[in-house]
C-alpha cells in the first residue's frame, strides 16, 4: 500500500480522468480508477504501473447506490485508506428541448447529479472518521450557466455544484476539503481532433485545454493547506470567451 494512501477517479474516460489518475499515480498514491467497463481501463492500468505505479481498475455504475457502497468498501478494506476523491463523470448531451424526453433528461440527471451524490456520500462516510480528504467535482459550464440545446446537462451539472457547495460547507469544519472544477471550454482528446478539427486548428495551441494541466490543478488543489481552501476553480484557455 502506498504511504500516500488512495486516490479514486470515478469516470476515468481517456482524457481528463486519464490524465489525473497518472498525475497522482506519479506522486505516489494507489490509484483506483473506474468507469462503466473495466476492460476500457486497461491501456490506462497499463500505463500506470509501466512507469512504475499502483492501480486498480474497477467497472461500476456510479449510478447504482448498492455497487458505490460496495465499491468503497472494497477500497477500504481491500486497497487503502481514501484519501482523494475525483468525480469526473460526464454527460454533454445536446438535444432541442422538444426533442429532450423524460427518459433522456433523467438519464443525464443520473450521471451528472445522482451518481456524483452517491460518490460523494460514501468517500465522505470512509474520510470522515480520520478528519481528513480531498473531494473533486469535475463541472463544465454548463454548470454556471444554461446553453441552448443543453437542457439535460446544465441541469445536471448545476445540481453537481449545487451538492459540492452543500458538501463544503458541511464537511469543511470537519476536515474534508469539497471542490468543484469548471472546466470552461474545449478540452485536448482523440473525439475532440476527430470531430471538431477544424475549430481546433483556428483555436490553435492555447485555445484547447491540455488534460495534463488539468490534472496538475487538481493536485494543487488537494495540497491546499486548510488555511487557504479553493472551493470553485475555473479552468479555462486564454482565448475563451466568458
Amino acid at each position: 500500500m502506498s504511504e500516500h494512501g488512495v486516490c479514486c477517479v470515478i469516470g476515468a474516460g481517456d482524457a481528463t480522468g486519464s490524465a489525473v489518475a497518472r498525475r497522482f499515480a506519479k506522486e505516489g498514491y494507489t490509484v483506483c480508477v473506474a468507469r462503466r467497463t473495466e476492460a476500457a481501463l486497461k491501456p490506462l492500468v497499463d500505463h500506470i504501473t509501466a512507469e512504475g505505479g499502483r492501480a486498480h481498475a474497477f467497472g461500476l455504475d456510479a449510478r447504482r447506490e448498492d455497487a458505490v457502497v460496495n465499491f468503497f468498501q472494497h477500497i477500504e478494506a481491500e486497497v487503502g485508506p481514501l484519501e482523494v476523491l475525483v468525480f469526473n463523470v460526464g454527460g454533454n448531451v445536446r438535444f432541442p428541448i422538444l426533442e429532450t424526453t423524460a427518459q433522456k433528461y433523467f438519464k443525464v440527471w443520473e450521471m451528472c447529479a445522482l451518481a456524483g451524490f452517491l460518490t460523494g456520500r460514501e468517500a465522505a462516510r470512509v474520510m470522515q472518521p480520520r478528519g481528513r480528504g480531498t473531494l473533486l467535482f469535475t463541472g463544465a459550464t454548463a454548470s454556471v450557466r444554461g446553453a441552448a440545446g443543453f437542457a439535460a446537462f446544465a441541469g445536471g451539472k448545476a445540481a453537481l455544484r449545487a451538492l459540492a457547495q452543500s458538501m463544503a460547507r458541511e464537511l469543511g469544519p470537519q476536515g474534508l476539503h469539497v471542490a468543484h472544477v469548471v472546466i470552461d471550454g474545449m478540452i485536448d482528446t482523440a473525439f475532440t481532433r476527430a470531430n471538431f478539427a477544424q475549430r481546433v486548428d483556428e483555436l490553435g495551441p492555447d485555445g484547447i485545454l491540455n488534460p495534463d494541466h488539468i490534472a496538475e490543478a487538481y493536485l494543487w488543489l488537494h495540497r491546499q493547506p486548510r488555511d487557504a481552501w479553493t472551493f470553485e476553480l475555473d479552468l479555462r484557455p486564454s482565448v475563451e470567451r466568458w
